[in-house]
């Protein structure tokens, strides 16, 4: 791929690519790491683009990837510093009170089951049309609408 047009696709879809992987990390920082490795791979193993697909949904397959494996590392780690803050003493429950508060809205995402809350999050969050999200899980535009539209009768239950 040319510098040239290997710039425009950066400038054309970094956001929507960071969007994504945000719904998926949550975290900022990490989400800016996981998006530029993500148009590098994207840049260095170009012949992996076989056109069946939009530019911007073989980004999110790449940076899906890579969020899973990130999470996976983040997973082994947060197992040794839980084990290493039971050992220290801190006070975990109160902690949790002190957020209880900000974290309803995301507590009822999280009880949402998959693929609603994917679907929900790709949708808000990533910004991403229904023929995308259909096109990143592997389904119609026309399932993408009908699990949106559920997803938010859910979250409207669980929110009550």
């Amino acid at each position: 791929m040319e510098k040239k047009t290997f710039g425009k696709l950066y400038e054309t879809y970094y956001m929507r690519v960071y969007s994504y992987v945000m719904t998926v990390v949550r975290q900022g920082h990490m989400a800016e790491e996981i998006t530029q490795e993500t148009f590098y791979k994207a840049f260095t193993a170009e012949s992996t683009f076989r056109g069946e697909s939009s530019e911007v949904t073989w980004l999110c397959a790449i940076a899906r990837n890579l969020c899973l494996d990130e999470l996976r590392r983040q997973s082994k780690s947060t197992e040794m510093d839980f084990d290493a803050e039971m050992d220290s003493g801190i006070n975990i429950e109160s902690e949790v009170e002190n957020r209880d508060a900000s974290c309803r809205i995301h507590q009822a995402l999280q009880e949402l089951e998959e693929p609603y809350r994917k679907v929900f999050e790709l949708r808000i969050f990533g910004e991403l049309s229904f023929r995308e999200i259909g096109s990143i899980c592997g389904k119609t535009e026309n399932w993408a609408r009908v699990t949106y539209h559920r997803a938010k009768l859910k979250l409207q239950y669980l929110t009550k």
